[in-house]
C-alpha cells in the first residue's frame, strides 16, 4: 500500500512559479516510476510530466517542456514539480501517481493516486 500526499499548490501570477511536492508513505517508492498528471475543469484528467525509478530519466507533456521539472528524492520519498513561468491555461488540479513498477511506460498504468493539490494562475 502507498499512499500520496501532495503540497505546494495555490494562487499565482502568470509568470510566476509553484513548486509541488509528493510525498509517499511504503517502502516501495524508490522501486516505482512516478508521475504528474493534472485536470482542469471541464476537462478530461491528462498526463504532465514522467520520472523514471531512480530519476534518470525524464518525459513531460509539450507544453510544459522547457517550463515544468520533475524530479525526486528516493531518501525522502518524495517526488516534485517545480513548475516555471506559469500560464493561466496551466491552471487545474494536480495529481501525484505512483506506477506500478519501475519500467511502466510514460502515462501507464497507475497504482496509486494523490488526493491532488490545486493550481491556478490568473491573468
Amino acid at each position: 500500500q502507498v499512499q500520496l500526499v501532495e503540497s505546494g499548490g495555490g494562487l499565482v501570477q502568470a509568470g510566476g512559479s509553484l513548486r509541488l511536492s509528493c510525498a509517499a508513505s511504503g517502502r516501495t517508492f524508490s522501486t516505482r516510476a512516478m508521475g504528474w498528471f493534472r485536470q482542469a475543469p471541464g476537462k478530461e484528467r491528462e498526463f504532465v510530466a514522467h520520472i523514471s525509478w531512480s530519476g534518470s530519466s525524464t518525459y513531460y507533456t509539450d507544453s510544459v517542456k522547457g517550463r515544468f521539472t520533475i524530479s525526486r528524492d528516493n531518501a525522502k520519498n518524495t517526488v516534485y514539480l517545480q513548475m516555471n513561468s506559469l500560464k493561466p491555461e496551466d491552471t487545474a488540479v494536480y495529481y501525484c501517481a505512483a506506477h506500478p513498477s519501475a519500467y511502466t511506460v510514460v502515462g501507464g498504468t497507475v497504482d496509486y493516486w494523490g488526493q491532488g493539490t490545486q493550481v491556478t494562475v490568473s491573468s
